[in-house]
C-alpha cells in the first residue's frame, strides 16, 4: 500500500505558517512569550514550575580524581576535581582547601568572544565556593593527611559546554556530582619528609603509605540550587538562555539536603514580593528531591558498571 504523502499547497502552507512563527519568535520576543504565559505554558511546552530533564554521569574524565557531566536541558557542564598535597596554612594547619574556577569557553555560547572572557564566569566561581563552604558538604579537615605538614588542595573547575539558561544551578549540581566521585588515592612518604601521591604500582612501593587504602569524602549536607524567571505574575522554573534573555528579575535558592536555606540570591528588576519569594522556595524544595534521586540513581549507575 503506497504511503500517503501530505499535498504540496498543504506542505507549503504548513511551512509559510512556521516560519511566520518563528519570525514573530525573533521580531516580538516579549509578546511571544506572554502569548504563552497567557495559557500557563512556556514556548519549549514546559509548565510553569517545571524544569527540564536532568541527567548526571559519574566518572567523566578519567584523569581526574572526581568528575561529572551534567545535562540540565541543552546546558552541559563538565567538573573535574584535581587533587595535590599542599602545606596547610599556619592558622588551621589541619585543614585542605579547595579553589573553584568556573570557565565559558567560547565553543558555549555566540554570546562569549574568543579572547575575552565571559564577564559572569567569575562570578559564579565566587559563588560557587561560598555555596560549598556556607552549606557544610565539605570538612575541610577530611582533606587533612599529616597534621601540621600536609593536606589536600582540591581544584575543582567547572567548563560550560553549552550555556543555555541555569548556568548557577547546572554548574551547582555538577560539582556536587564530581566531589561525591571523588576517590583520595594514597600517598605516601619519602626519605626527604616529602609527601607525594603513589601511582598505579600503590602495592609496590618502597615508602611507607599515609592512607592505606583509596577513600570517599563523606559530605554533609549538599546543597542544590533552582533559578526562577520572574515576569509579572508569573513564576518561570529553570529559565532558557531564551527566556533569561527576555526576563529581567531572576531569584535563585539554595536549599541543602535537609531543606534547610543556604541562600537567597535576586538579580535584578523591581523589588519582588515575599509570596513570589516563598513560591521559588518551595518550588527550590520540590526540586531539590527530586535532584538527590537523580544523583544517588548516578551513584549506583556507577557502582554497578564497576562490578561488572
Amino acid at each position: 500500500m503506497a504511503e500517503k504523502t501530505e499535498p504540496a499547497a498543504a506542505a507549503a502552507s504548513r511551512l509559510a505558517g512556521e516560519m511566520e512563527v518563528e519570525a514573530y519568535r525573533c521580531l516580538f520576543p516579549l509578546a511571544f512569550l506572554e502569548r504563552h504565559l497567557g495559557e500557563s505554558v512556556r514556548p519549549d511546552a514546559r509548565r510553569l514550575s517545571e524544569a527540564r530533564p536532568t541527567t548526571v554521569a559519574l566518572g567523566a574524565v578519567s584523569s581526574a580524581h572526581g568528575s561529572a557531566l551534567v545535562r540540565l536541558g541543552d546546558t552541559a557542564m563538565l567538573a573535574s576535581v584535581k587533587l595535590e598535597v599542599m602545606s596547610p596554612p599556619a592558622e588551621s594547619s589541619d585543614d585542605g582547601s579547595i579553589a573553584v574556577e568556573f570557565h565559558m569557553p567560547p565553543i558555549c555560547s555566540p554570546l562569549v568572544r574568543p579572547g575575552r572572557p565571559a564577564d559572569v564566569a567569575p562570578v559564579i566561581s565566587k559563588a560557587l565556593e561560598d555555596v560549598l563552604m556556607s552549606s557544610g558538604m565539605l570538612n575541610l579537615k577530611d582533606l587533612c593527611l599529616i597534621s601540621g605538614k600536609a593536606s589536600w588542595l582540591a581544584y575543582l573547575d567547572i567548563y560550560c559546554l553549552n550555556a543555555d539558561g541555569s548556568l548557577f544551578d547546572a554548574a551547582l549540581i555538577s560539582a556536587v556530582a564530581a566531589f561525591t566521585h571523588l576517590e583520595i588515592p594514597l600517598v605516601s612518604v619519602g626519605d626527604d619528609g616529602r609527601v607525594f601521591t603513589v601511582g598505579g604500582n600503590e602495592g609496590k612501593t618502597k615508602f611507607e603509605l599515609v592512607n592505606r587504602e583509596k577513600r570517599k569524602l563523606t559530605l554533609g549536607d549538599i546543597p542544590f540550587s533552582l533559578t526562577c524567571a520572574l515576569h509579572k505574575d508569573s513564576i518561570l522554573a529553570d529559565p532558557t538562555s531564551e527566556e533569561e534573555s527576555i526576563i529581567e528579575t531572576y531569584v535563585t535558592v539554595v536549599v541543602d539536603s535537609s531543606d534547610r536555606i543556604v541562600s537567597i540570591q535576586k538579580l535584578g528588576g523591581t523589588v519582588t514580593s515575599m509570596t513570589a519569594v516563598k513560591e521559588c522556595i518551595s518550588l527550590a524544595k520540590e526540586r531539590r528531591r527530586k535532584l538527590r534521586e537523580i544523583l544517588t540513581d548516578s551513584v549506583e549507575v556507577m557502582e554497578v558498571d564497576q562490578t561488572e
